[in-house]
């Protein structure tokens, strides 16, 4: 697999309150990825970005929400969002940044 394509899948962590749950709960983060990104690479990606080992990657596709504005009906973008479940006693963090 291309290394510079490895940079490319993930494109920000997905930072919300049910995330913050998950993470604490059970070893899950959420990622904003690429729309063309499958899950073998996501599964690579974190592996090799954050040094931990990814037991699974959930993805779905997010609808673009509709707005009424006075110069007619605007829509923000689709976007794809990956749940990555990471080993029993390790974890992602994303203050330190990627090393």
């Amino acid at each position: 697999m291309n290394p510079d394509r490895l940079y490319n899948v993930l494109r920000e962590p997905h930072i919300s309150e049910k995330v913050s749950v998950m993470g604490e709960r059970s070893n899950q983060y959420a990622f904003k990825v690429a729309p063309d990104a499958t899950k073998f690479e996501i599964k690579r990606a974190v592996e090799t970005i954050f040094e931990v080992s990814v037991e699974n990657v959930t993805t779905l596709n997010v609808k673009g929400k509709i707005k009424r504005t006075f110069r007619g009906p605007s829509r923000s973008k689709n976007w794809k969002k990956a749940y990555v479940r990471v080993a029993e006693g390790q974890e992602i963090d994303f203050t330190e940044g990627a090393s």
